[in-house]
């Protein structure tokens, strides 16, 4: 088993590879922007850092990314891009499988999102267990995502939903997926720092 995972440790690493993530990453960030345009240009300047949450994480991967392969890193970037990536990425999936079960419709759309976002979950997790943070990184990364939570639901900048039925639920699910994520994270932490 183990021989495996540096096989593809290998493949995910090469320059080329990294180029080709880049570049998905890229181009999705810029979309993401483009999709979320309404909203920031809605939302005062200031608070524009709380507003998308998922292409703000495909930026913050794709400078990750960049470093890696300028054989630099930014161990709190490395995490907060991997940990946002699965996060946002999870969080778009369920809204999405969300929206289809109340409304009953699916759209190409939501499809092109839902597969987008998966890929996002599957990245993070793969660069993730290349580059496990510290304790430190983990405990301030911890509080940028709560206070992000905080914000996005308690000053209604979160982004857009379908419907507003949506939001009680993507509400629990967002404060879930930071705690569960965290829970997660600190034991590998433990495992591999200690």
């Amino acid at each position: 088993m183990l021989k495996h995972f540096k096989g593809w440790r290998q493949l995910f690493l090469k320059p080329r590879f990294l180029k080709v993530i880049l570049l998905i990453n890229v181009v999705g960030s810029i979309y993401g922007y483009y999709w979320y345009s309404v909203q920031l240009w809605l939302t005062p300047l200031k608070f524009w850092i709380f507003v998308p949450d998922s292409p703000l994480s495909t930026t913050l991967f794709s400078l990750s990314i960049l470093l890696i392969l300028c054989q630099r890193r930014i161990p709190f970037l490395n995490f907060l891009a991997f940990i946002s990536v699965i996060k946002y990425g999870l969080w778009a999936i369920f809204v999405n499988t969300h929206f289809w079960l109340l409304s009953g419709q699916v759209h190409w759309v939501e499809v092109m999102l839902w597969l987008s976002h998966l890929g996002m979950v599957i990245e993070g997790i793969v660069y993730l267990r290349f580059f496990p943070p510290s304790f430190f990184e983990w405990g301030a990364v911890g509080v940028w995502l709560a206070i992000n939570d905080y914000v996005d639901y308690a000053w209604a900048l979160h982004p857009y939903l379908y419907l507003q039925a949506q939001l009680p639920v993507v509400e629990v699910i967002t404060y879930c997926l930071t705690f569960v994520l965290l829970f997660v994270t600190i034991k590998v932490v433990w495992r591999v720092r200690s």
